[in-house]
């Protein structure tokens, strides 16, 4: 069920009616728990006993690991987090596994090979992974606080922590001490209106305006159409699916905000104008908020993070971007992705332990170049998983100069991608307090934003992360 369709629309307006009627109050929680499950099942119901079945196994670790003898905490921790693991690695990364250990023909491989891939499985599953881990550290918050000694209802918040539907399929990747603690009754009062409307309107404009309509154009990034496109052009679909990426998915987590707004609850911001990074460090502090703090917090931290010297800490952050990479996708381009940037934050760590180089405004804006080419280059291992196609777009745009450029293409893309650039331009200027005054009109951004979300939307479409 997409969040740009009128079922959906239908969906959160009946929940949220249910939700807030004075006589239905104390199911709050089952209302949102039901309204969740629909939205899940709405296109492969099936898998919505895979969904229960991950939530068990998070309900019934972290129940024992509060309530069951000490002695055995640990073991429950243990094997909460590998059942959670082993869930994921299964459905998957079983493709991946019968594409580099089986030969198709055989009966395993093929068996592996056409493993349904469950939608949302990777959020959902750190997220068990975050309960289990805080539950055990008891780090943020008292246990027996968090975990009722009932294991009915004990039962039903976990159910509503993994499933709540605004984030259940792309995030933000939720982490249970900023999540349970405030599960309760909600009043309508309490709802931010302002900030749920500016969280929406720019989510779907985002989503339906510049992802939409890009995604028409990038299209030719696919194999083998882009063989015949010139060098130019190639740079400017590279540049377009760039932005569409970031359009996609920062519209996507702006929306689930927005609607977990609706209800009384508060997600972490997802991206924070990810494209004005400078270094590769402050991208990852910016893009993908949520999982690039859940590796730093249940992987980089575990490992040693920097405290164990400098080459341990090259390895740390190799070995995390390696498996952030290899989250993403059940191909190992993902994991050569992940890879690039791991590579790219050690030299870049590297090199800043040995050269100092003065802060400019020229030095920051070809650190931004750098930056801004380097993650761009990238996303082609996103666009196009088959490694042999991206070595060939990369020929292409080195040998194709003679072929005249598609000023259409080039045009439209430009166009949808401005947005985004002037997003990210007016975060930079409200920081300067001489343009404070010019932010006090922002509603008129908004109501564009609103004219051009009815009227300029392009063809409904899939947001990119739901096949992650």
């Amino acid at each position: 069920m997409l969040f740009n369709s009128f079922i959906f629309l239908g969906l959160v307006f009946l929940t949220f009616i249910l939700y807030y009627l004075p006589f239905l109050s104390k199911f709050q929680i089952s209302i949102l728990i039901i309204s969740s499950l629909v939205f899940y099942a709405f296109n492969q119901p099936i898998l919505v006993l895979l969904l229960l079945f991950s939530v068990s196994i998070n309900i019934v670790s972290s129940y024992f690991i509060v309530y069951g003898k000490d002695k055995y905490k640990k073991a429950y921790a243990i094997a909460g987090v590998v059942l959670n693991l082993s869930i994921l690695l299964f459905f998957k990364y079983s493709p991946l596994f019968s594409k580099t250990f089986f030969k198709e023909s055989s009966s395993i491989g093929e068996f592996l090979l056409n493993m349904p891939l469950p939608i949302g499985i990777s959020f959902f599953t750190f997220q068990g992974i975050s309960l289990v881990v805080d539950i055990y550290k008891e780090k943020y918050f008292n246990n027996k606080d968090i975990v009722p000694k009932s294991f009915l209802k004990h039962s039903e918040r976990v159910l509503f922590f993994k499933g709540f539907f605004p984030q259940l399929i792309s995030g933000p990747i939720v982490k249970a001490h900023d999540f349970i603690p405030q599960i309760g009754k909600k009043q309508m009062n309490q709802i931010k209106w302002e900030s749920f409307f500016k969280n929406i309107i720019t989510g779907y404009f985002l989503k339906m305006v510049v992802a939409d309509n890009l995604k028409d154009f990038t299209f030719w990034i696919a194999f083998p159409y882009f063989q015949g496109q010139s060098s130019i052009t190639l740079l400017v679909m590279l540049f377009g699916y760039s932005i569409q990426i970031f359009a996609d998915f920062a519209g996507y987590s702006l929306i689930a905000i927005g609607l977990a707004k609706l209800f009384g609850y508060d997600f972490n911001d997802n991206f924070n104008f990810p494209y004005i990074s400078t270094s590769f460090k402050e991208f990852w502090k910016r893009w993908h908020i949520s999982l690039s703090t859940f590796l730093m917090e249940y992987l980089y931290i575990p490992l040693g993070g920097n405290k164990k010297g400098k080459i341990r800490t090259y390895i740390n952050l190799m070995i995390v971007m390696f498996l952030g990479g290899l989250w993403h996708g059940a191909a190992w381009s993902y994991a050569i992705w992940g890879s690039f940037h791991g590579l790219a934050l050690a030299l870049e760590r590297f090199f800043s332990d040995k050269i100092i180089v003065k802060t400019t405004q020229f030095t920051k804006f070809i650190k931004f170049l750098l930056v801004f080419g380097f993650v761009t280059l990238a996303w082609l291992l996103f666009k196009l998983p088959n490694i042999e196609h991206v070595v060939e777009y990369i020929r292409c745009i080195f040998n194709n100069f003679r072929i005249g450029i598609d000023i259409k293409k080039a045009i439209y893309i430009l166009l949808y991608s401005s947005p985004v650039i002037a997003y990210h331009v007016l975060y930079l200027l409200k920081k300067r307090s001489k343009y404070e005054s010019f932010f006090k009109y922002d509603y008129i951004l908004y109501g564009i934003m609103l004219f051009l979300i009815i009227f300029n939307s392009g063809s409904s479409g899939a947001f990119i992360y739901f096949q992650f």
